[in-house]
């Protein structure tokens, strides 16, 4: 079948149809981002070779994770934090971000997070001028992705 036929096509899919599991019981989120990462790139000269800089592969570094969410007077990755700053909190071995199709919510792709913790804690300005959510940040530093695709 040639790839332009409209029964092969793969449309994008929604970005604000999502869902994260294993952080403290907390699964609703307004946003992911940060699933990124790149290779450091060395270069190198060699003696004698004066017209090119050789470019070689390095260590991958990571992005961190940050997740947002409503502030609802209560919250467990705020928690969490905090059992991570006083020694008693524990990396969570995975975590898992789920991307889904818009209308039947079947999981298209994933995102494994291995050996996370909460390197960052925040809640949105207080502002009596405005009327929006109180809304929390959390930044996540994790030791690697493993995507895998359902489509």
């Amino acid at each position: 079948m040639p790839e332009n036929n409209p029964g092969n096509r793969k449309d994008p899919l929604p970005v604000f149809c999502f869902r994260v599991d294993n952080l403290s019981g907390d699964a609703f989120f307004k946003s992911v981002s940060g699933l990124k990462y790149e290779q450091e790139v060395i270069p190198v000269r060699e003696g004698g070779t004066n017209d090119t800089t050789f470019m070689l592969p390095g260590a991958i570094k990571w992005g961190p994770i940050t997740l947002k969410k409503g502030f609802t007077g209560s919250s467990g990755l705020l928690e969490w934090r905090e059992k991570w700053m006083s020694g008693k909190g524990t990396r969570i071995s995975t975590g898992t971000i789920i991307l889904l199709d818009g209308p039947k919510l079947e999981p298209k792709a994933q995102w494994l997070m291995h050996r996370a913790w909460p390197s960052k804690w925040e809640v949105s300005e207080f502002d009596a001028s405005k009327s929006e959510l109180a809304i929390e940040t959390l930044e996540l530093q994790h030791e690697g992705l493993t995507f895998k695709s359902f489509g």
